[in-house]
């Protein structure tokens, strides 16, 4: 049966025959193409040209000991690629066009790649049609075809015409039985690829690109000042040729590519799991300095469940469900019933329906459909043998009242009616009927007939769980909450009281808003935290006059005239659950559950990723100052010997990778983090200051390590020895130091205990088990030139090793007594 759709089954059985309703992708890169663009990476060449050097140096055991390493950092590389091209599938699948369908006799929202030949689609305005159909019902719908035509004017569709894959419901709604999927639809004839994520490089990825470069520049000048002093002074132009190579590796920052494309990738998809689906990368940085957010009340704030609570005919109020429904009051639900479509989707419609029942088996005419200039719907029905017309409205009461043409009086009174219902919270509409004769051609306009006003109906939407501990959340974090409606000041006032907004300076109607200057509205927005009685298209106003104001703002949207606004703000927020394709097109985040909780939780999840990415960026800094030190201070004395060389560097990397990739990535956010002003939009990655506390982090490590290589040289011990003492010394610095940068409050050992994160056991596990192998294992020792070390020398190392970072846990202290 068309009327109830497909069953489950029977779009099982369709899917698995027919393939999803997807048009061609490009092929994801294949292993060999992996390991290519890996092995072209600059820290990757530099090892394979030191274990050739090697070789030539007849050193055959270094030169395994390299092309393993090689193997194992490709391995790790290849894994985080791996995750990070999975992050995005997914995301790219959580974000793709939905589609409204009647499966089992039921409407479900599935995903546009589950629709299948012989669907019944549910088409309103703001939708992407999923595929090619034919439309069995057309109310008003208007089609956008310029996708497929060139054409920009919409079409006006009616029933048993063709309506065509990801062309856009302008207006109007309707339904339509799927005919052809994927490729085999007219869009899939003409190869157009729809694009799910826009993957784009973002400010972040620019500004450490533009480090990187010049990083590359010096690595390059110090490997050739480095190859030039070693070989004229020690006249070992082999060795000087691994040195050089190791002063490249130690200044080389290789992982800060890796870690930017990870933390987006995966913290994007982390964020999907809390009901927020980041479209645009940017958006990540961007959640960090928000300083504004403009919700819609309804379905956002509040449930989105109406219930009609009572009605008033006259004065005469009613509370549902409490008596027997006296005429009057019937006459009112049946009525506004017969304006408000037979199979539901808004939930005030159901509100109706929920309670109600038609009782006349009359044949539907014509919709005169909400408009901006006239807020009520306008149901024509045939009346059956009559010789009438039964005509039906309801809307917004001042939008009724005018309909019926009520006196200066009347229209008072129902002002006054509506405005006590709303002060207690009420969202009301207004209802009214008419007749018209059949005989006479129905009129262009609803108000060319003669309404009766028959009086006012009083919802109720309660607010969502949760809310009003995530306004006051925002509220602590520096983000100020804007509460925008179309319902009356009274309702929004209430809903206000409720979640905890400021209501004291007042509210701003739209028509208000109408009149203000750009800079008034600025100047007045400042306080005033409640819009009311708005319509979609002021949203852009909002925008612009709080950006002027200097704010960093978000804004969410679910309708097509929602899509300016959503484009325009800094972070557009779009309505996963009810929202249009269009808006989710236009926004850069996506709500799956339309809650406002999930905003806060997004706010909270973008500062932890970008916490997060600042650590381990600046832990890279730090690590890479005394690799370099150590890599560059005995090349200058032609009797001390080189501790660093490419294999021991390349061992560290094999700690350095995973701790940027997997612990950082891993780390719970700060639970101070939402008590933090919003960061400044213009603010870089590093600034002087995290920059300045990294290389302070880097040079006391530095100096300890210094330290310890003097302290060997000075007391006569063999070159093994002075090697491996201030290798094992530099590897516990830098356990300490990724220990250190988990947290920018907690002390290194209050971390241990306070934060949980597993991946930091294994990385502790790995660098001691990598280390012990290194100095006891004889096989190991003898490749990378170290020594026996005893109990003794390992107290030395774990005092100077840890103790090298306790000056940042002090810091730290300070700092968090000074704010």
């Amino acid at each position: 049966m068309i009327s109830t759709g497909l069953t489950s089954s029977e779009a099982q059985q369709r899917l698995t025959s027919v393939g999803y309703n997807v048009l061609p992708q490009s092929e994801p890169r294949s292993i060999s193409r992996q390991v290519l663009a890996v092995i072209r990476e600059p820290m990757l060449g530099l090892l394979i040209f030191a274990g050739v050097l090697n070789c030539l140096l007849a050193e055959v055991l270094d030169a395994s000991i390299l092309m393993l390493t090689v193997f194992i950092i490709v391995g790790i590389s290849l894994y985080q690629e791996h995750r990070t091209e999975n992050a995005l599938v997914a995301l790219r699948d959580l974000s793709s066009p939905r589609a409204l369908v009647v499966r089992d006799g039921v409407e479900v929202r599935i995903m546009g790649q589950e629709v299948v030949p012989g669907d019944l689609v549910i088409l309103s305005e703001g939708d992407r049609i999923p595929a090619d159909g034919t439309l069995i019902s057309a109310s008003n719908l208007s089609v956008d075809e310029s996708m497929l035509t060139g054409e920009s004017l919409s079409v006006l569709k009616k029933s048993d015409e063709k309506v065509f894959s990801g062309t856009l419901v302008v207006s109007g709604y309707g339904s339509a039985v799927i005919k052809e999927t994927g490729v085999k639809t007219e869009l899939g004839k003409i190869g157009v690829a729809i694009q799910g994520i826009e993957i784009e490089r973002t400010h972040l990825q620019k500004e450490v690109s533009r480090l990187v470069r010049v990083i590359y520049v010096a690595a390059l000048v110090a490997a050739l000042a480095v190859f030039v002093i070693y070989g004229a002074m020690r006249g070992d132009w082999l060795e000087g040729g691994l040195a050089a190579i190791a002063a490249s590796m130690a200044l080389i920052p290789e992982e800060f590519p890796v870690i930017l494309t990870l933390f987006l990738a995966l913290g994007a998809w982390k964020m999907s799991q809390k009901h927020v689906i980041a479209r645009r990368a940017p958006v990540i940085e961007t959640l960090g300095s928000a300083t504004v957010i403009c919700v819609d009340k309804t379905g956002t704030l509040t449930m989105n469940q109406m219930a009609v609570q009572e009605l008033n005919v006259d004065g005469d109020l009613h509370v549902i469900g409490n008596k027997q429904m006296p005429e009057k009051f019937h006459e009112i639900i049946q009525t506004a019933l017969m304006a408000s479509p037979i199979n539901p989707f808004d939930p005030m419609d159901k509100a109706f329906h929920a309670i109600a029942s038609l009782e006349h088996n009359w044949e539907f005419k014509l919709e005169y459909p909400l408009t901006d200039k006239l807020l009520a719907v306008t149901h024509v029905w045939d009346s059956g043998s009559a010789k009438d017309c039964f005509v039906a409205t309801k809307g917004a009461p001042e939008a009724i009242a005018d309909l019926c043409r009520l006196s200066v009086e009347e229209v008072a009174k129902v002002i006054h009616d509506v405005d006590l219902a709303t002060k207690r919270g009420f969202r009301v509409l207004g209802v009214a009927k008419a007749t018209y004769a059949k005989k006479e051609p129905l009129p262009k306009s609803p108000h060319d007939f003669s309404f009766e006003f028959l009086g006012l109906v009083h919802l109720n939407d309660p607010v969502r769980p949760g809310v009003p501990e995530a306004v006051a959340e925002c509220a602590r974090a520096g983000v100020r909450t804007i509460m925008i409606t179309g319902d009356y000041p009274g309702t929004a006032v209430s809903v206000a009281k409720d979640v905890g907004l400021n209501y004291e300076a007042g509210v701003i109607t739209g028509s208000e808003l109408s009149a203000m200057s750009d800079i008034e509205l600025a100047e007045r927005m400042k306080t005033v935290s409640i819009f009311a009685r708005m319509v979609p298209e002021q949203k852009l106003r909002l925008v612009r006059a709080l950006k002027l104001d200097g704010e960093v703002v978000g804004m969410t949207g679910d309708g097509v005239n929602d899509a300016p606004a959503l484009r325009a703000a800094d972070i557009g927020i779009a309505m996963g659950g009810r929202g249009t394709d269009v808006a989710r097109e236009a926004a850069s985040l996506v709500l799956t559950d339309d809650d406002f909780t999930s905003i806060a939780s997004g706010i909270r999840q973008g500062r932890g990723i970008f916490a997060n990415l600042q650590k381990a960026m600046s832990y890279v800094i730090a690590v890479h100052v005394p690799i370099l030190g150590m890599a560059l201070v005995p090349v200058f004395t032609t009797d001390w010997p080189l501790v660093l060389l490419p294999a021991q560097i390349a061992f560290l990397e094999l700690i350095i990778d995973p701790s940027c990739s997997l612990v950082f990535e891993a780390e719970e956010a700060d639970p101070e983090i939402m008590s933090q002003k919003p960061r400044d939009v213009n603010e870089k990655i590093f600034s002087k200051m995290t920059l300045g506390v990294s290389i302070a982090q880097g040079l006391s490590v530095f100096v300890a390590v210094l330290g310890v290589y003097l302290w060997s040289l000075i007391t006569d011990r063999p070159d093994d020895y002075v090697r491996t003492m201030t290798f094992s010394t530099l590897m516990v610095s830098n356990v300490s130091l990724i220990l250190a940068n988990r947290s920018r409050h907690l002390s290194m050992f209050q971390a241990l205990r306070q934060r949980r994160n597993k991946t930091v056991k294994w990385m502790l596990l790995g660098a001691v088990s990598l280390l012990l192998s290194l100095v006891y294992l004889p096989v190991m020792r003898e490749a990378f030139d170290l020594s026996y070390l005893h109990p003794k020398d390992w107290v030395i190392i774990m005092l100077v090793g840890v103790g090298s970072v306790q000056w940042f846990d002090f810091y730290k202290k300070w700092k968090r007594s000074e704010s």
